[in-house]
This record gives C-alpha cells, structure tokens and sequence, in this order.
C-alpha cells in the first residue's frame, strides 16, 4: 500500500495565457479519480507534470506530493508514477519478455527472479507463453494488456491514465478497464484517469472532476 498523491494549486501556463488551474487534489490509495474534458484543456499535460515530463515550453506553479514526499524537484525515473497512454508504446525491436523486461527495477531482482515474475504477470493477464512474441503479432488488446503489465512491473506508486481506452472497440475497452481499474484497486494506487469519455468516467466509478478549456 502507498501512500496518497496531492497536487497542491497546481497551474500550467503557456507565454500569455492560463492552460489548467488553480488545481488542488488528493487522491487516496487505491481510489480512481476522473478529469474529464475536452481536447486542449491540458489534461495531457497535467499529466506531464506529475510524471517530470512537462514541455518547458510551459509554466508550472504549485506543490506535487506522493507518499507524504515533495516529487515536484525529482527527475521521472525518481518519482514512482506509472502512465498508460492512448498508444501502448511498446517496443518493436524487443520480444514481449524484453519489454517487461525492461521495466522491472534491476537493483531489486537477480535475473531469475525477473524471469519469474514476468511469467506470473503473463499468466495472470492470460497471456501464458507470450514471452517470446513479437509485439507486432498480438492483438491490440493483447497489446494493452502488455502495456499494462509493463507499467505494473515498474512497481509505481501512482498510476495516470491518458485516455488508454480510446483505441479499443467496446467489448476489447470493457474488459480491459476493468482490468486496469481492478489492479490499481488492489494495488493500492492512487489513480488519475484523465478523458473526455462519460463512459470512462462511469466505468472508474469514483470521483468526476470537470475541466474547461480554458482551465478548472
């Protein structure tokens, strides 16, 4: 269990212009909150923010916590957050293995034990004996669901969502929300979900924060 993810007054400016705020949230462990709103309202970039990934060609004011710790300073790598993007982004050149692979923390698992959690994760994600594929062969929900596993095994503290339903057709984004939102539930995430799709919103089934265009 971790702790709790606190955006303090959070702003997001570009030169001349508010984009997003003043945003003050804190989301508990395991508890899914929803941003909704529509296409350049600066849900995406918000989300950037958190991660340490923000353009510099924006402006950013206000306090990002995790766990009780500022994270505001830290590089991404330091800062324990996963993300789903709409795309899975995984990589073409590494087997399905290697790309879990490569998220697992190496100062914390020998080889074999990387090895062996990956092979639980594929199992559990009903995707026994994937490991050697080849990315470019599965499925798109197959796809998701590695993606998923990938960021799971990175072991974040909080999870963002950035619309990962969107490509999916309706049966394929049923089960695969449930999936996301089932483990993070577990897991003890705090979990932003940011779209512009009621139905996301009402799949999370937790608290709806609206944005406008030109700010909260």
């Amino acid at each position: 269990m971790t702790g709790a993810l606190e955006l303090s007054e959070v702003r997001l400016e570009l030169p001349g212009r508010q984009l997003l705020g003043p945003l003050s949230l804190r989301i508990e462990p395991g508890e899914i909150v929803t941003l909704m709103g529509p296409s350049g309202c600066g849900k995406s970039s918000l989300l950037a923010f958190i991660c340490g990934t923000l353009d510099p060609v924006f402006r950013s004011l206000g306090n990002l916590s995790l766990d009780g710790r500022d994270i505001g300073a830290l590089p991404p790598e330091q800062r324990g957050i996963g993300i789903l993007f709409q795309d899975d982004l995984l990589f073409p050149h590494m087997t399905v293995s290697e790309n879990l692979a490569f998220a697992i923390p190496r100062d914390s698992h020998d080889r074999g034990s990387r090895a062996r959690l990956i092979s639980a994760a594929l199992e559990e994600a009903g995707l026994a004996g994937f490991g050697p594929r080849d990315p470019a062969t599965l499925s798109g929900g197959q796809r998701a669901r590695v993606a998923l596993l990938r960021a799971l095994l990175s072991q974040p503290r909080a999870l963002l969502l950035d619309e990962p339903f969107n490509k999916l057709d309706a049966e394929l984004r049923s089960s695969f929300s449930d999936l996301v939102f089932t483990h993070a539930r577990l897991r003890g995430l705090p979990t932003l979900l940011v779209t512009h799709d009621p139905a996301d919103a009402f799949a999370a089934g937790g608290r709806v924060i609206p944005l406008q265009e030109s700010g909260l």
